[in-house]
């Protein structure tokens, strides 16, 4: 397969680079759409910093010991902060039939993962940022969704920031930089990632292994490359033709429609495609069926068989449908009952699919 930096273009950071790593700003924030390159990219470059015999373009050899101990997930002087591993003391589960329901659960042992970044996750870098390197060189820490910080965690990073040493690297990654403190995108030097263009996208992905579909699923992926290649690794491309065929159909029943996702859920598969996964495919083909309503053209399944079962249905209709669903996407981690879950779901598509008066 095509080297990662032939897609998104490693020449983004040159300039920084050009001269070697000395003139590298100490915080960098790259910041794009999800699916685009923007985490790839980091590692490459927190590898290369680290790279004790660092090729003349800059790039990480992958032989030394360094690249090793990061092959590995070992190296002392590298940290990644991510999404919270602590949990809360209580689990809420979430189901919609029609109406969002919340179920809190009894039993206080059952934990769940939180949804930010913690402080205490940053007060944790401090000893590793003013202590002193173990191999004598740089430090690099690099920070996942960084727009999940929550505002002590933000604050605690920014003072860490305001007088970090000189061989300490931060690399932030956001899908969302407005999320983030002012102050916070303020000391860092903002490196924005825009979705690469489509011919070289579809091409990088034809290449991967897509062949003929790759610009079929790069429209569904919203133009974003690399979001198409993890669902190919996490083999889910299957559940999505699926899930298109089954929408595509001609079924007018929702239990039967109900039972048809049940089964794409029940898929085995190390990695399955997953009720949050089905949800947001809905909502794209309804948000193309409105599209198509109004301009005759359709934006996440192009290249997709198109429904010949529905006519002319009422925009109005779809756009609501559209809205109501954000309701089980936002449930549909958790549905007390799978099954209620998806009838009620399919009873909502169905009912937009009826034609205008």
């Amino acid at each position: 397969m095509q080297q990662f930096d032939k897609l998104i273009n490693y020449e983004v950071i040159s300039p920084l680079i050009r001269e070697g790593f000395e003139r590298l700003p100490h915080a960098l924030l790259f910041a794009g759409p999800s699916g685009v390159g923007k985490r790839d990219l980091a590692e490459n470059l927190a590898l290369a910093l680290l790279c004790e015999a660092i090729t003349t373009k800059n790039h990480a050899c992958g032989q030394c010991a360094a690249c090793r101990w990061m092959a590995t997930g070992t190296h002392p002087d590298f940290r990644r902060i991510t999404l919270d591993e602590a949990v809360s003391d209580e689990s809420v589960t979430e189901a919609s039939a029609g109406e969002a329901a919340v179920e809190k659960t009894a039993d206080k042992t059952k934990k769940s993962k939180s949804r930010n970044i913690g402080i205490d996750q940053i007060r944790a870098l401090e000893d590793f940022v003013f202590v002193g390197s173990h191999r004598s060189a740089r430090r690099v820490i690099l920070i996942s969704e960084a727009e999940l910080m929550t505002i002590a965690a933000a604050n605690s990073l920014l003072k860490i920031l305001e007088e970090p040493p000189a061989s300490v690297y931060f690399i932030l990654i956001t899908n969302n930089q407005k999320n983030l403190l002012p102050t916070l995108r303020s000391r860092a030097r903002v490196i924005l990632f825009p979705h690469p263009d489509h011919p070289t996208a579809t091409q990088w992905l034809s290449q991967a292994g897509l062949d003929d579909k790759a610009a079929r699923y790069l429209a569904r992926a919203g133009g974003a490359p690399m979001r198409v290649l993890q669902w190919k690794k996490n083999d889910q491309l299957a559940a999505i033709d699926a899930l298109v065929d089954s929408l595509a159909s001609s079924i007018t029943d929702p239990l039967v429609l109900a039972s048809r996702w049940e089964a794409l859920l029940k898929s085995k598969n190390d990695k399955p495609f997953l009720m949050e996964d089905l949800v947001e495919g809905i909502q794209c083909w309804l948000f193309d069926l409105a599209l198509a309503q109004a301009t005759g053209e359709v934006h996440y399944h192009v290249g997709w068989p198109q429904p010949s079962h529905v006519k002319s249905p009422d925009p109005h209709l779809l756009l609501k449908a559209w809205r109501d669903i954000n309701t089980f996407r936002r449930n549909a981690r958790h549905p007390l009952n799978p099954l209620l879950f998806l009838e009620s779901l399919a009873i909502h598509y169905l009912r937009a699919l009826k034609p205008a008066a």
